[in-house]
């Protein structure tokens, strides 16, 4: 399969920058590619906002860019509690090297969000309250419902997602940890 360069994304995004507010970089994980603050900086130099979605598995190039002022916004996915990570990612993965992500992150100047994907039989109640408090006074969490159909593992696909009520639950139940307590239903 033919990929896109990074000319001709540029090439479709800069006519459109008048009627685009700006562009998520996201997928995998774009903080593993050594190209990436190029790429955000043309991003920046047509006008484009720049909102990075990461697994906070690279603090030294999250740094970078949110140094060099590359990007606006950065949401960063916390997946389950830390003692958990590198079972539920499923590659080599310290606790150490997530919480300098959540520690530069809410230390810089850049707007952002923490957030969960609340997976039934993955992610319950006693989970996010634990995520909850490692991420205690945080600007803003994120829980998102999860979608059952295509998914990365088979295991995931037929689950039967959480209701809304308990969605509703779940966000009330870590609200008081943070400024802003929302869903993603």
């Amino acid at each position: 399969m033919k990929g896109i360069t990074e000319d001709e994304v540029i090439a479709l995004l800069h006519p459109r920058m008048g009627f685009l507010d700006g562009v998520c970089v996201t997928g995998g994980e774009p903080t593993i590619h050594r190209g990436l603050p190029a790429f955000l900086a043309r991003l920046k130099s047509i006008g484009s906002l720049v909102k990075l979605d990461t697994n906070g598995s690279n603090p030294k190039m999250l740094g970078h860019v949110i140094g060099k002022k590359l990007v606006d916004y950065v949401a960063m996915d916390v997946k389950v509690p830390l003692d958990r990570y590198q079972q539920a990612v499923g590659y080599r993965i310290t606790r150490d090297v997530i919480l300098d992500s959540i520690r530069l992150i809410r230390r810089s100047k850049v707007d952002y969000e923490f957030r969960t994907t609340v997976v039934p039989g993955f992610v319950d109640g006693n989970d996010l309250e634990e995520i909850a408090k490692t991420l205690a006074g945080s600007k803003r969490y994120v829980l998102q419902s999860f979608r059952r159909g295509h998914t990365l593992s088979d295991e995931c696909a037929d689950l039967e997602p959480y209701s809304d009520i308990e969605m509703n639950g779940f966000r009330d139940r870590v609200a008081p940890y943070f400024g802003e307590a929302l869903l993603r239903l």
